[in-house]
């Protein structure tokens, strides 16, 4: 860094800087005649040189041709001189200008400088040293003027510093007021100039100061504005304001939404006017006179009639004004004056009386109770608002109040309520005609009290009734068979029965002391030395309440007798054990398990059966019905009519019989769980037409007609196309068997809501009604006086191979009408039940 007070280099007198210019000029002018005489003289030296070697007089040639060279290097060292001292006596004139111009210019910008105190400091570049040049005054400016943290405050130090590194880095100016600590005031403006980054910090005085200080208070008030402006447009009361001509000039948010304007702007831009023609007219009136202007109006506000409290208030000509909603608070004072009305209809509705006396000890309150708990106190005496001794000496009159054989100090000790720091006061009367009545006496904070009469002679009376009840309970639990014990919440025993005595076979003197549980549970456990049951009885009863819960647990006993514990919570912290000696239903329980388990070994032997004899009938009646069809070719030998009809006997009934048989094998499978459903598309009008074939020649036997229904969108769903065929060739057999000749059978299928219905029709005999609940039984089989025989297997079956499917079957039946039975399936976008297992499926069909 570098501190200069002068500029330019130190000035010399005038006539050594003429001596030294003209020696210049001299040095320069030998200096180049020398050079142009050697460079003249070689050539002509030569020449003469030739010429007197030509001639013969060598010496004599020489010396004219030296004297000739000697005046020609003359001639041209004198020229050369005169042009380079005119040159150089211009160039000395110019520069002698430009530098009276400096100097004139430098005496100015030290004149401007030293005329304001102030710090110039000026970087070049990333220069780490700038210039400095100091005119402040300070001893503290003068020892560091760029550590701006020494004479300037923290918070005005660490701004300037941050706003000159944007200066040096990327040219951006800015001015800036600051102060120090001692209150002196500076102005600080920095600034790009030719290449170099100025700061120039000016102390700030006078008119300056003045306009710094006018600035400053200009912005305060800037922001004072705008935060009262802000704090306006938050109100939620509506705002304006009106310029000397009475046009609005602002209006807040509230107004905009009282006037429904969609804004501020909106409602100034339409002049629209909140409180009416009138009261506008009061207001300018009371703002020309330079007066409040203070009214109550009613206006419309949000569509809604309002009353408003309104205040305007003049100020320059203009005037401001706000607007007070009065709906709320008339609205809040309705509501007070109704609760304080349904606040009296209920304290007439209690049965407590109550009477309400002020600072001056008289009546201003008293529900309907009171007027019936004295009947001597008539409502036109109580309407007068007598005083509280008045009402206290005509009660007594009336032989009213308790007996008392100083009555005076009696009511003095009442009446001091009135003067009682305590807010609460309580007696007890015993009332002449039998009556106990419980009187409370608060002190009111506004000055007087308040009377709660409270009639507890009924609550007397249920006490002496709870204790004769649990009196009586106590009896009772001592008389109980089931073993009874009480433990409190400190965990000792309060209560045992002697059934509880006699069940754990303990000494009834030791439980007169009231042991806690773990000495109980130890006498116990003679009988029953079960450690985990112990615990979790001794947890539930010291345990917490809000963590215990009632459970029963089965104690079987070293005796071979076995009990049912039952652990209750009892209020208070208190539980309660009981124990009851279920030995003999154990017995009988374990009997009927252990034949349940036999019946259940039965069955799986009868299954077990079935389904091997199914099997071992199956294989020979296959052989009879080969042998048979072997019997009716015409290569085994002809075989007369007789015989012929013969064999289709046979073959009927060993088809028969093989249908049987397969029904069988079929639920007997499906009771194992091991019947397996193949699933596939199943095409509904496919399998209709499959199984209308296989019933064609039964159809035809009887003359029946069948009619086939399917809706075009009933096309295919999820499931075995085997069984699904077998449920209609059932469905189908049974309603042939059942219907008489000549009638129709209807085979219908269409799709609904995820489902697929299928229904068979009959026109037959129908089925009784006790018969309906029965006709899904396995072999049973109600003909009805039909010509159909069965073992009553097929529904069975339908209803099996259906829930398999998670569908379920609907049967619908009656007596000379018919019976229609409908099978349900689910689609694969109705439901996922086709997926379900067996055992799902056949809980499915027994709920259903």
């Amino acid at each position: 860094m570098h501190d200069r007070t002068a500029f330019g280099p130190k000035a010399q007198p005038p006539a050594e800087r003429r001596r030294s210019r003209r020696a210049g000029a001299l040095r320069r002018s030998a200096a180049l005649a020398l050079a142009g005489g050697m460079l003249l003289a070689r050539p002509a030296r030569a020449q003469a040189l030739a010429g007197l070697l030509a001639a013969g007089d060598s010496g004599e040639f020489a010396n004219l041709a030296l004297s000739l060279g000697l005046v020609l290097f003359s001639s041209v060292v004198a020229l050369a001189h005169l042009t380079e001292r005119k040159r150089w006596s211009r160039g000395q004139a110019r520069l002698a200008a430009e530098l009276e111009a400096a100097r004139s210019k430098l005496d100015r910008a030290e004149t401007f400088l030293a005329s304001e105190p102030q710090l110039l400091v000026s970087w070049d570049g990333a220069a780490s040293e700038p210039d400095v040049e100091n005119s402040l005054g300070d001893a503290a400016f003068a020892r560091r003027p760029l550590a701006f943290g020494t004479w300037l405050t923290m918070k005005d130090a660490r701004e300037l510093e941050e706003r000159i590194g944007w200066l040096r880095q990327s040219g951006e100016g800015f001015r800036l007021a600051v102060a120090s600590p001692q209150g002196r005031r500076f102005e600080a403006e920095g600034r790009a100039v030719a290449g170099r980054a100025v700061l120039r910090i000016r102390e700030v005085s006078g008119d300056r100061l003045e306009l710094l200080s006018l600035r400053e208070r200009h912005a305060r008030c800037v922001a004072e504005a705008e935060g009262l402006h802000a704090m306006l447009e938050a109100l939620p009361t509506p705002v304006w304001m009106r310029s000397a001509d009475g046009r609005l000039s602002f209006v807040n948010a509230a107004y905009a939404a009282a006037v429904e304007a969609e804004s501020p702007a909106d409602a100034l831009r339409r002049q629209i006017e909140l409180i009416d023609h009138q009261a506008r007219a009061e207001a300018t009136v009371a703002r020309t006179r330079d007066e409040v202007f203070r009214a109550r109006v009613t206006a419309v506000v949000a569509g809604e009639r309002h009353g408003l409290d309104v205040v305007e208030a003049p100020f320059h000509g203009a005037s401001a004004a706000l607007a007070l909603d009065r709906h709320e608070i008339d609205a809040m004072r309705s509501d007070l004056e109704q609760q304080m009305q349904a606040h009296a209809r209920t304290m007439d509705q209690l049965p407590i009386a109550v009477a309400i006396f002020d600072r001056r000890k008289r009546l201003v309150y008293r529900n309907a109770a009171y007027e019936r708990l004295w009947p001597p106190l008539d409502r036109a005496f109580l309407d007068q608002g007598p005083s509280d001794s008045q009402i206290l000496d005509r009660l007594r009159a009336e032989q009213r109040l308790p007996v008392e054989t100083d009555y005076k100090a009696w009511k003095s000790r009442l009446l001091e309520a009135y003067r009682s720091s305590e807010e609460h006061h309580e007696h007890i009367w015993h009332m002449p005609d039998g009556r106990t009545l419980r009187v409370v006496v608060n002190v009111n904070p506004q000055g007087g009290v308040t009377y709660l009469y409270d009639d507890v002679s009924e609550r007397y009376f249920l006490e002496t009734r709870f204790h004769a009840l649990d009196r009586m309970q106590n009896e009772t639990l001592e008389n109980l068979r089931e073993g009874v014990a009480v433990f409190g919440a400190d965990g000792r025993l309060r209560f045992c029965n002697p059934a509880f005595v006699a069940l754990w076979r303990l000494d009834k003197h030791a439980l007169d002391e009231k042991p806690r549980f773990d000495a109980v549970a130890g006498l116990c456990a003679k009988l029953h030395a079960n450690e985990d049951t112990w615990s979790e009885l001794r947890g539930f009863v010291t345990g917490l309440q809000e963590m215990r819960k009632g459970f029963t647990r089965r104690i079987a006993r070293s005796d071979g007798s076995v009990l049912d514990c039952t652990a209750q919570t009892l209020p208070e912290g208190a539980a309660l054990l009981t124990f009851v000696d279920v030995t003999a239903g154990v017995n009988v329980e374990r009997a009927l398990t252990e034949r349940n388990e036999a019946l259940i070994a039965a069955e799986k032997i009868r299954n077990d059966f079935v389904h091997h004899v199914s099997y071992e009938l199956r294989s020979p009646l296959n052989n009879i019905i080969g042998f048979s069809h072997l019997l009716g070719e015409k290569s085994t030998g002809e075989l007369n009519a007789k015989q012929l009809e013969y064999l289709s006997y046979v073959g009927k009934s060993s088809a028969a019989l093989l249908a049987i048989i397969n029904d069988i094998l079929d639920l007997a499978t499906i009771d194992s769980d091991a019947m397996a459903l193949e699933l596939g598309d199943v095409d509904v009008e496919d399998a209709m037409r499959a199984a209308a074939e296989g019933v064609q020649d039964r159809l035809a036997e009887n003359t029946i007609e069948l009619k086939i229904v399917a809706t075009g969108d009933v096309g295919c769903f999820r499931g075995d196309a085997k069984r699904i065929r077998q449920i209609l060739f059932n469905l189908l057999s049974n309603a042939i068997g059942f219907s008489r000749p000549g009638q129709t059978i209807t085979l219908a299928a269409l799709r609904r809501e995820g489902e697929i219905v299928l229904k068979v029709a009959d026109r037959g005999r129908g089925i009784a009604p006790e018969a309906l609940e029965k006709v899904f039984d396995r072999f049973e089989s109600h003909t009805a006086g039909s010509r159909h025989r069965g073992v009553g297997l097929g529904l069975s079956i339908v209803r099996a191979f259906t829930e398999l499917h998670g569908g379920r079957v609907l049967i619908d039946s009656a007596l000379g009408e018919g019976t229609t039975v409908t099978c349900i399936f689910p689609t694969d976008e109705g439901s996922d039940q086709s997926a379900a297992t067996p055992d799902e499926t056949r809980e499915r069909g027994r709920a259903s």
